[in-house]
């Protein structure tokens, strides 16, 4: 049965896929691909509003809508958030803080992430921010995927949470552009034993029921994290998730926070401008 979907899916799914990536050229103004996805996913959920985009899949699945909001109402992610403030304040060994590192002492910060440094010419999300502040105040990087790195972001998700997803992409960098550029070319590249791109699921095929799921929207997919997953019975960050991702479609491996996530996250994440972040979050 589950490969009967599967062909369903990847046949049916042709058509569009071929459609959208028609729409949006190899090399596009970031604006102009950012309305024609918009326009996507408003053609296939005329009722939600872009706000309504941070909730995921439970802004289009009502009953397990219901299920998630029972949840938040006492969510499984608040020890994290203590945890990580505990962290955050806590000083490295030379006596300074986390907040040294960060502007406004890295309060109200993450919904601006990821960004593009000019300086070291890469894209730097948080999770990298975090660990270059431990590197460069002589302490050791943390893993990536879960763990201090998790809880530290739930805090600086939390203190954000609410602010619009603001994402820019320098003009005047064209380095900057091409790493977009990789970003968008790595979501819409068919890869693995499945031979599925991350637009086969969440582009064309969102909102369709996959075994017992149904498929997010791409929209809005890095407004939540980190995020207390039921399936890990813990936290785990958006690279932990894109790790999952390849490992399903069976694709080789890519590390967490590799410069191929990293840019992906910054394609995903322009995307999602204006969209608020509530993170962290909870997911099935």
């Amino acid at each position: 049965m589950a490969g009967r979907i599967l062909k369903s899916i990847l046949s049916s799914s042709v058509g569009g896929f071929i459609g959208l990536l028609l729409a949006l050229p190899s090399q596009a103004d970031p604006l102009q691909d950012q309305q024609k996805f918009r326009q996507h996913y408003q053609q296939l959920f005329p009722k939600l509003t872009l706000a309504d985009y941070a909730d995921g899949v439970y802004a289009i699945d009502p009953i397990a809508r219901q299920s998630w909001q029972a949840i938040e109402e006492f969510p499984p992610y608040e020890n994290a958030i203590e945890q990580g403030e505990a962290l955050f304040n806590t000083p490295f060994k030379n006596g300074r803080h986390y907040a040294d590192c960060f502007p406004n002492q890295g309060i109200a910060i993450a919904h601006e992430y990821p960004k593009w440094n000019r300086d070291k010419g890469e894209v730097i999300t948080l999770e990298k921010a975090i660990n270059d502040c431990r590197v460069d105040n002589r302490e050791a990087p943390l893993p990536y995927e879960k763990g201090d790195i998790a809880q530290l972001l739930a805090y600086l998700a939390f203190t954000s949470r609410g602010k619009p997803i603001t994402i820019s992409i320098p003009a005047d960098d064209p380095r900057a552009l091409a790493a977009y550029q990789q970003g968008k070319d790595f979501y819409y590249q068919r890869r693995g034993q499945l031979n599925f791109a991350c637009a086969t699921c969440h582009v064309q095929n969102a909102g369709r029921q996959l075994r017992s799921e149904i498929l997010s929207p791409s929209l809005g997919h890095t407004s939540h994290w980190p995020v207390y997953r039921l399936k890990w019975g813990e936290m785990g960050t958006l690279h932990r998730r894109f790790k999952e991702c390849l490992e399903q479609i069976k694709a080789p491996p890519i590390p967490a926070q590799s410069p191929e996530f990293r840019n992906l996250e910054y394609f995903l994440s322009f995307m999602g401008n204006g969209i608020p972040t509530n993170g962290p979050s909870t997911r099935k």
